[in-house]
């Protein structure tokens, strides 16, 4: 898995048993600066994207194949020993329902090359066919979720914080709503970057220092997107350091009081999205920004006394949640099953997702 907040590639080695999740190892590979960079340009229309676009999902396939080939010999495990690789490879453009039509999704890394680099099956581009079921592609990890980490006794939610925050309402009832609520880390390691010259703000200490500038926080909450009903589904063609920019124009702006507005402004669209879900019993979170001790007090405040965990407790790390659901979504792509959930996508009904590369 690479998503949103670009910081590199996720690797799980998952066995699945009894619609039980076994991590068996992780692995991170970090990305180079240049190729950050070049992914970045990408989000936006440029000079000759056509072919910088193939030649960067030819870079990503060989960095995808070679962290794979580190976990397997830190295991000292055959590739003949693995099924299939779940990749998701890295989104450019997000679009579902483009001019009020059919959208479109692109995530890029070249499964064909992937699967010659390391001699296994690979299963690929699980959202297009979401979305030309009228869906849009995304979220796809509460099927994952439902099947792994629901109880009939709680009602829970679990909250993925990586660029983009989303959340998987599982009611004991056995229903399920998922959505993106807004931004999570995106936006706040962008403005790190410009201040600290660093990719995030560690534990979110900087922002600590800083202030909630509340005009700043409503007017940014005024974004349409966050008063959409789900299913719905956001990502960098929105939120983006353009949609910040246009923020941003009070005057005599402190670099810490933005970045503690920031905080603010992604606690308080996962506190308001989670009000239309129901009741909520346990919250889990997941992702980079689970590691963010002021966001996660952030949000906690805000939920009163509604605990807020970490999926550790639940047998997945915060870090290789999206991983592992990538690697349950390839086995029910080989096994010919639905991996979508159409009241969480608005897809025309269950499909079976992503393109097989057989080895």
């Amino acid at each position: 898995m690479s998503g949103t907040s670009l910081d590199g590639i996720d690797v799980a080695l998952c066995s699945f048993e009894n619609n039980a999740c076994q991590l068996l190892d992780t692995h991170f590979a970090p990305y180079p600066t240049q190729i950050k960079t070049g992914l970045l340009a990408l989000h936006k229309p440029g000079s000759n994207e056509l072919e910088a676009t193939a030649l960067m999902s030819n870079s990503l396939a060989v960095m995808y194949a070679d962290a794979v080939k580190t976990l397997l010999a830190s295991k000292k495990i055959n590739t003949s020993a693995i099924t299939a690789i779940g990749c998701h490879g890295q989104t450019i453009r997000h679009r579902p329902g483009f001019n009020d039509g059919i959208g479109f999704t692109l995530q890029i890394g070249n499964a064909a090359l992937l699967t010659e680099l390391t001699g296994i099956t690979v299963v690929s581009d699980f959202r297009s066919r979401d979305i030309a079921a009228g869906g849009q592609g995304a979220p796809l990890v509460p099927a994952f979720q439902k099947a792994v980490f629901g109880d009939s006794q709680l009602n829970r939610a679990l909250i993925n914080i990586g660029g983009i925050a989303n959340i998987t309402y599982l009611s004991k009832k056995g229903d399920v709503l998922g959505f993106d609520s807004g931004p999570g880390n995106m936006l706040l390691d962008a403005w790190a970057k410009l201040h600290l010259g660093k990719a995030y703000d560690e534990d979110g200490a900087w922002a600590a220092t800083g202030v909630v500038l509340d005009v700043l926080l409503y007017d940014m909450l005024a974004e349409p997107y966050f008063a959409m009903p789900p299913p719905k589904s956001t990502g960098r063609d929105l939120f983006n350091d353009d949609w910040l920019k246009r923020h941003l124009l009070y005057p005599h702006l402190r670099p810490q009081d933005v970045a503690r507005t920031l905080v603010a402004l992604t606690a308080q669209s996962i506190h308001d999205a989670l009000g239309k879900c129901g009741d909520v019993d346990e919250v889990y979170l997941c992702g980079g920004g689970a590691r963010n001790s002021l966001l996660k007090n952030s949000l906690q405040s805000l939920l009163g006394e509604t605990k807020v965990l970490f999926t550790d407790a639940l047998g997945v790390g915060v870090d290789w949640v999206e991983a592992a659901a990538f690697a349950w979504l390839a086995k029910q792509t080989l096994e010919n099953k639905p991996g979508n959930l159409p009241a969480v996508t608005g897809a025309k009904g269950l499909r079976v997702l992503g393109a097989i590369y057989p080895h």
